[in-house]
Parts: structure tokens; sequence; C-alpha cells
């Protein structure tokens, strides 16, 4: 083969060819350590000095963004409502626990039986160490954080085209693609093909670097030995007595892991939202909104339904409905926070210019579907030793997250047992609720055979149907974000707009904390400049 010619390549270029050819993740992960991406601008509190007494601000919607901007304007001295339309504050910061219900778009309705402890977070799950804004607000407001076990290398890979549909462990599919990768390196600098690149002296360190990564033997091959099986797992493991001595055991070829595509969920855990450490809230996701309950919840108006937003050089006015006693209503403020997520916004009359008009009704959401599933026991961890992490699949229920708590304990347990998104979404969400449990243990149970035998109960939420979202979370492309996204985070005369949907952190709890501070920040001192 000609030797290919090396062509000089920027930053930019670097970055576009792998956005082009891996997808934005790819892209996402590569930007950080060329120092181009950062998984969140939160440095610190923020003051808004000069203070706002005399004047009010009303606040649409009491998710975290709403709840942040609500403490902040508090503390600089505003006079603060918040309309919210659930009888809860935390919109999509949400869990489900026995004794919970819940009714969709459509008007099925379900009741959650899980068992005292056990809860689904519909919404979001997980808080990366990167998200320094929620960190923050956990900490002030008293919600204890534990770690969430993100990559389990005991977790399986599955896909139904490889290895007999059978699932793999984590831990063997990345052996043995950095096993043979690390040889065939090994091969090539041995061979001098990278001799344009790389000195004699470096070739050296790299190759016993490629003997220490890739678990090569002293021939640099990777082959069944105690190295490699002390990552992909043995034969028979290493004990005492007598019948101490391990059995390694035996690498996939590499045609095998290469056609079977299960390579690809080993860059899953390398962003920087997914590696470790990483945390979830002690009890579940709702906590942090009930922390910011203690601290604000009685400026908020539970049950609310805002109808029309409607400004004027005088001041902001909100139409809404009591959705339990159909009474019409209004409130009214010298300026707006609207945290309304966009797929509600772009419904309601709210008159601002068209640049912002346009901006409301560019940005698609996420059709999403998370099912949990409660079990009589903790089979995962008592018969395949899967403590907290992620299977991934290719069938459509896509993920199965086990539970980062209560490790060893007794009693029933629940799984987040399908994490999905697309046409899967919507068709799963069209069936009855019942029927989405039962499609949901059959795929699963691919996996684990357990599943039928230890079944107790199941609830699903589909995001699309949620009725204060209607979507999971907005879906920006490059070219809406280059046409809209500046237009709509620029403050409309007394209306300004906050969300994750108003962040780069999209469908994260960041992108809310740290949109919503931007928001406030720049509101005040509009406020204090005029």
């Amino acid at each position: 083969m000609a030797e290919l010619p090396q062509i000089p390549m920027t930053k930019r270029d670097l970055l576009s060819m792998i956005g082009k050819s891996a997808g934005a993740g790819a892209m996402l992960m590569a930007m950080a350590p060329l120092g181009q991406a950062h998984a969140s601008t939160f440095t610190g509190p923020i003051n808004l000095q000069g203070g706002g007494t005399g004047k009010s601000v009303l606040i649409l919607g009491a998710g975290i963004a709403g709840m942040v901007a609500a403490l902040e304007l508090t503390r600089a001295g505003y006079q603060v409502q918040v309309l919210e339309y659930n009888a809860r504050v935390g919109g999509r910061c949400w869990s489900l626990r026995g004794g919970d219900s819940y009714t969709e778009l459509g008007g099925a309705t379900q009741h959650c039986t899980f068992s005292d402890g056990n809860y689904l977070n519909p919404g979001p799950w997980r808080i990366p160490t990167e998200h320094g804004g929620v960190i923050h607000y956990c900490k002030e407001l008293g919600v204890p954080l534990e770690p969430f076990q993100q990559n389990n290398y005991n977790a399986y890979l599955h896909h139904t085209d490889a290895f007999d549909g059978k699932p793999q462990r984590y831990k063997a599919i990345q052996a043995d693609y950095y096993g043979h990768v690390a040889e065939l390196l090994a091969k090539a600098v041995r061979q001098n093909a990278l001799s344009d690149a790389v000195t004699a002296e470096d070739a050296e360190i790299l190759l016993e670097s490629l003997r220490s990564w890739g678990a090569l033997d002293r021939n640099m091959r990777y082959v069944a030995s105690n190295a490699a099986s002390g990552r992909r797992g043995w034969a028979k493991g290493p004990g005492g007595g007598l019948t101490a001595e391990p059995i390694p055991s035996q690498p996939m070829d590499l045609s095998s892991v290469l056609k079977s595509g299960l390579w690809r969920n080993i860059a899953t855990h390398m962003t920087n939202e997914h590696q470790h450490a990483i945390f979830q809230p002690v009890g579940g996701m709702d906590r942090i909104a009930a922390g910011f309950g203690r601290a604000v919840g009685h400026l908020v108006r539970h049950n609310a339904k805002v109808t029309a937003i409607r400004q004027s050089d005088a001041g902001v006015v909100a139409e809404y409905e009591d959705t339990r006693t159909g009474e019409k209503l209004t409130a009214a403020a010298d300026y707006c926070v609207c945290t309304l997520p966009l797929s509600i916004l772009a419904q309601i009359p709210l008159n601002v210019g068209p640049d912002m008009s346009a901006a409301i009704r560019a940005v698609p959401y996420r059709p999403s579907l998370k099912v949990g599933l409660e079990f009589k026991r903790r089979f995962w961890e008592q018969d395949e030793q899967i403590y907290g992490g992620i299977t991934s699949t290719n069938l459509p229920i896509s993920q199965i997250s086990y539970p980062s708590d209560k490790y060893g304990s007794s009693g029933p347990g629940v799984l987040l047992a399908a994490y999905s998104g697309g046409s899967f979404a919507y068709e799963m969400t069209a069936l009855s609720p019942e029927e989405r449990i039962r499609r949901t243990l059959e795929m699963g149970a691919v996996i684990h055979p357990q599943y039928y035998e230890e079944f107790v109960s199941g609830i699903s939420v589909g995001w699309h149907r949620v009725p204060f979202v209607q979507g999971c979370f907005g879906m920006w492309s490059e070219e809406t974000r280059a046409r809209h996204y500046s237009n709509l985070c620029q403050i409309d005369n007394r209306v300004v707009l906050a969300g994750e949907h108003a962040s780069y952190i999209g469908g994260w709890i960041e992108g809310a904390v740290t949109s919503a501070l931007d928001a406030v920040t720049r509101l005040h001192q509009r406020i204090q400049s005029a």
C-alpha cells in the first residue's frame, strides 16, 4: 500500500472531521482535551449587587431553572411569585414512588406500587462532577449526594446479531478490543511503519506502553494470559488452597469483536458527563426539588396552567387557570422570567418580537421513554455480580440501569429497565401501560432470564405524553443554534427565557441552572441600568 501523505491539520479541521464521521458526541469528546469545550460555565455563586427593592418578577415554571431564579432574585430583594402547572416543584426533576399516580396525555393513569424506598427517576437521574452548579445548590440546600455507578465492567453489552445474541460482559469486549488494537499497533511500530511520526527512542516507549495498555505478552501478542484475564475475566478465577491456581480465559478473535459493533459502547463512558465520579441525590432526584421547595416553595402557586403572557412598557401579565377549580386568574409583575419548555410555550399567546417568536418555534423536543420495573430480589447482584452500572443493547429498550444504592440489600429492587428514544418511544407509548410493561419484560428477559420469575410491578413514562412538557428536552441542530439561539436568549422588553433549552448543556439539570443564573444576572443588570 502506498504511503499516505501527511497533511497538516488544524484543531478546527480535526474537530470537523470527527464530527462528520462520528457524530456530535464524539466531537464533544475530542473538544474537551483540546480546550474547545467545557461541561459547564458555572464558576461560583452569583451576587446581584444593588438590590431589587421595589421591583417585582413573575417566574413561570417551578422546575429547576425557575427555582434557581426565584432563589437568587429573592435574595437580591425582588418581589417574586412563581406559577407552576403541577402540584409539586421540580418539573422534570421528578421521582415516582409507591403511592404516586401519574396521568399522561390521552388519559391513561398509572399507579406506582413500588415498595418503600424504591423509586424511578423518569427524568434526570445522575449528576456529573463537571456540573458544578447543581452540586453547589445540592450542598447549599442540604441535599446529600452519593456515587452513581455509570460504568460497570461487569455489566453487559448486547447485540442480537453478535455472539449468537448472547450478552457479553463489558470488560471482555473492552479488554479484547484494546488488546487486539494494541497488538496491531505494536506490529506497526516494530515494522517501522510509524517512523515518520515516532522517533526510535519514542518507539521503544510506545511499545512498552502498548504492552501495558493491551495486556500483551512478551512477544507483543494478545493471547490468553493472566494479564488479559485479569481484565476480561477468568475461565476459572484465582482462589485458595489446592484449587487456587486460576485458568486464563480465551479472548475473542479480532474479527468477532469488530463485527459485533459492541466496541462503540466503550466510548460512551469517556465523555465528561459520564466519567467517574458521578453522583445522584440520596433517595431520588426529587430530593433536589424538595431542597428548593424548602427554600422558596412558599412563593409558588401550584396547579396554575398558564394560558397567555402579555407584556407592555408597564409590566407583564400572565393569564392562568386553576386546574383544580377551573377558575381564571391573572398574575402581574414588572418583569418575567419564563422557564416553560419551548414545546409548551409555543402553544401559548406571547407578544414578543418576531426573532424570539421564531426561535421559540424552531426547537423540536426529543421523544423519550423510561420504564421502571420492580423485582422480588436484586438478582443482578445475587446471580450475576452486577452492582450498579448500565447494560447497553440494540434491542429497543436500549439501556438497563442497575441501582447504585443499597447494594446487597434483601427484598425488592427497581431497575430502569428501558431508556430509549426516537420511533420506539412513539411506538411504545401508543400502547397501553400494561402492554409497555409486557414488551419491556419480553426484551429484558433476553439479557436477564430471571425477569419473568422475579417481576412484581412496573411503571412507564413517555415524555412526549407528559402534559407539562410534551417532550424530553430541546433538540438543537447546528443550523438552528446559529440562526435562533441568540435570539431565544435575548431579553425581549420585559421577558427573558431560561431553562435547559436556553443552554449548551441540553437535557441536563446543569443547563437549567446555568441558564437561569445567566438570565437573572442580565435581567438584574438591565433593571439596575434603567
